[in-house]
Parts: C-alpha cells; structure tokens; sequence
C-alpha cells in the first residue's frame, strides 16, 4: 500500500531512517534548494529516487501543511514485542517501552512517538482495534521521529503478558494512581510505560494488567493533563530514574 509522507522534516527523516520504500519525491516547483529541501534532495538523487517538480496546487490536493515538498512511500514497517525487546538487549539496557491503550488522536500519538524517541525508548506498542495507526498526519506530528521507533501494533493483553515475562514493571498512567515522584524506585529499571486515551484513561482490563498505578502530582487548578503532555512528563520522569 502506498501512501503520500508530507512536510520537510517528515519526509526527511523517511529518508534517514531507510525502512520504507521510497518510490518518488514531489517538490514544489519555484522552492529553493536551500535547508531541508536541499537534503531531500541530495538524499534522493543518492539512492536514485525520481524527483518530480509539481505545482503546489498538487501538493495541496496531498496536504495544506506540505511545505513544498511530499513522498510517495510504502506502508509503515510495523515490529513486534520481540524486536523491542531484542533492541533493549543489543544495546545491553533493560527494556523501556511505551504503551499506548486506545490512543485515538493523531497529533498525541505524533507527541508521544516524538518525547519516545527522545529519551531512548525501545519501542512502542499499540493495540490492534480502536486506535490511531500510524499515519501519515502520526508522522507529520512526531516530525518524523515515528521512522526511527519500532512500533508493534498487536493484542495489548498478550504483549503487556511478554513484558512481564522479561521482568519489566508495568506502570499505568491514570489520575486515580499513586503519586509518581521524581527518582522513584518504579521507574528506575525495566519499564512499561502504560498511557490511555484521551477521554476514558486506562481500560479496566488494561488496569488490571499494570503492576501499579500512577499519576502526575499536581498542584493547579486543574484536574489532569491531556495524554500527549502526561506521557511526556512521565517517560521524562523515567528517563531521570533509570539514568541517575
């Protein structure tokens, strides 16, 4: 299945990562080659992909957001929780991984891929029903970071079960937890991070599954924040505990 990648950081970093087929780069006709377009470019002509210059009328039929620039790829190259897993090991560090439980806008799921690759996650894993894929919006709002993560799309229940069995901590992410506190000893080792959607959190039976419970303290008015910045400030939080 083919699809169109837009925007000049997105496409960029499909060229960086190399894990897509790459069958053709649109540029705007009249867009200098200068920053990112000039590396589009180089890149492409490297691995003698065709580039097409096409009115921008073209690219806005792709996306409004283009910026000049579009690739027409192939599907996204999905992992699995062994991959994950044997990513950790390679690297000879105790598996850090995202959850995400039904995670349904694409510019939270782009958000959390995005702080995932930032702070060294292993990979993430979503559900096979009921969430955003990812898309080619998923890769515009992770500025393609989603090119260079490995995400296994698979039964949430069995995936969380492997994790166990590879001695790593499940942690839900919900209001209702316990206190998550800076330099935790929960967060110190192997860890699944769990965040759920939008609007009702955590399922009950993805509850269930967590070895514990956490949230966010907080100290405004406010009674949460949206899932994207949570996820964020929590695999941050993480990232701290496992690194101090």
């Amino acid at each position: 299945m083919k699809e169109f990648i837009y925007s000049r950081n997105a496409v960029y970093e499909v060229l960086r990562a190399k894990r897509r087929d790459v069958f053709e780069i649109l540029v705007a006709e009249g867009a200098q080659e200068k920053g990112k377009i000039k590396d589009i470019i180089e890149s492409a002509i490297r691995r003698k992909i065709k580039i097409t210059r096409v009115t921008r009328a073209r690219l806005d039929k792709i996306h409004e957001n283009h910026q000049g620039v579009a690739a027409e790829v192939g599907a996204y190259p999905y992992s699995d929780v062994i991959d994950i897993l044997d990513q950790a090991s390679q690297k000879s560090e105790l598996p850090f991984v995202l959850i995400l439980d039904s995670l349904q806008d694409p510019q939270n799921f782009g958000t959390l891929l995005r702080t995932a690759e930032a702070v060294g996650v292993h990979g993430v894993i979503i559900p096979l029903a009921r969430t955003v894929d990812v898309t080619p919006a998923v890769v515009n709002a992770s500025s393609g970071a989603s090119e260079h993560m490995l995400i296994a799309q698979t039964n949430l229940s069995q995936a969380i079960d492997a994790l166990k069995d590879a001695e790593t901590w499940i942690i839900g992410l919900d209001q209702h937890g316990v206190k998550m506190e800076a330099g935790s000893r929960h967060l110190r080792g192997a860890v699944g991070l769990v965040v759920g959607s939008e609007g009702e959190g955590l399922r009950e039976l993805t509850r269930k599954k967590c070895d514990i419970v956490m949230k966010l303290p907080m100290r405004g008015e406010i009674e949460s924040l949206n899932a994207a910045v949570a996820g964020s400030v929590a695999l941050y939080l993480a990232y701290l505990a496992r690194n101090s």
